[in-house]
């Protein structure tokens, strides 16, 4: 049975985006039946180009991806999920969506990355900074994969596990 991922942030322009692609492409790359989906609370309607560019550098096709908002995934055509993922900044003051929809109960964390749109240095400082947060969210979404039984694991195992996942 497929897991379903939601990965949340505000705008679903960037982190978010950048965390579904990663993802996805770990878990076809492992084998694993696992599958995210991102979208925002208040989505731009349109994808950053520098997190495009990021994903398309390390091979990811992007050609299907757009901004969207998280009320997809509240009906019921919408996939049960089984964890939500918030990726905002809240040590910047940034104000984080709280999920409270989606079928299935699921689980979730929260895994805070600084905004790569606000890197100094131009264009080539973005570039710079969305490659380092794709490559740390990279991280973190091996380690999700390789390290837990995601249809195994009870409810609050699973929390305990991605909050550990979180400071690491």
């Amino acid at each position: 049975m497929t897991v379903h991922v939601l990965i949340l942030c505000t705008h679903n322009s960037a982190r978010s985006v950048l965390s579904e692609g990663m993802l996805n492409h770990l878990a076809a790359r492992l084998g694993r039946d696992v599958r995210a989906h991102s979208a925002g609370s208040a989505p731009s309607g349109r994808l950053n180009p520098f997190a495009i560019e990021a994903l398309n550098n390390a091979g990811i096709d992007t050609a299907a991806y757009r901004s969207k908002s998280w009320d997809e995934f509240t009906g019921p055509e919408a996939p049960p999920l089984s964890l939500v993922i918030t990726v905002c900044d809240s040590a910047a003051a940034e104000q984080c969506p709280v999920f409270f929809g989606g079928q299935g109960q699921p689980v979730k964390v929260h895994w805070g990355y600084a905004d790569p749109s606000n890197a100094e240095g131009g264009d080539e400082g973005k570039r710079r900074a969305f490659e380092l947060t794709r490559q740390a969210i990279g991280y973190r979404m091996l380690q999700l994969l390789l390290l837990l039984p995601l249809e195994s694991l009870s409810k609050p195992e699973l929390l305990a596990a991605l909050n550990a996942i979180a400071k690491s």
